[in-house]
């Protein structure tokens, strides 16, 4: 295994992370990737670049920004996870203002780099996002 992360700085690198990705600074959000990072999202859907996962949402939101309830560190044999639990709120693509979308993600972090980031929310439960799925449908 792999050195992890001192305690502390894995929670950094996954809120900075997440708050470059919501001001769309996809470069600097890259650098904090490991090389063949898996990316997660509901449904299963797998991303191999954050402009991948970006676009993907593009047919759903304006915006989406984090707030930030619980983050939750510990350290295990592949390396320091970290989840971090709150609010969605933001835009949808239709104009509408929402919030209070619960979310979950599990990052693990390797030598200060994200190797895994898993996403779990209820946007499909809570908002009427009409969208279309890998396979083309509705």
């Amino acid at each position: 295994m792999s050195s992890t992360a001192p305690t502390g700085d894995a929670v950094e690198i996954v809120t900075r992370f997440l708050r470059l990705i919501e001001e769309r600074r996809l470069d600097e959000a890259s650098s904090y990737l490991a090389e063949g990072a898996a990316i997660v999202f509901p449904g299963g859907r797998r991303f191999h670049t954050l402009e991948d996962q970006v676009a993907s949402s593009a047919g759903r939101f304006q915006s989406v920004c984090k707030i930030f309830e619980t983050i939750d560190e510990l350290d295990s044999d592949q390396g320091v996870v970290v989840y971090v639990s709150g609010e969605l709120t933001g835009v949808d693509v239709a104009g509408r203002s929402f919030s209070g979308v619960r979310f979950i993600d599990r990052f693990t972090v390797v030598d200060g780099l994200i190797t895994d980031q898993r996403v779990w929310n209820d946007v499909a439960e809570v908002l009427p996002i009409g969208r279309r799925d890998d396979r083309g449908m509705s």
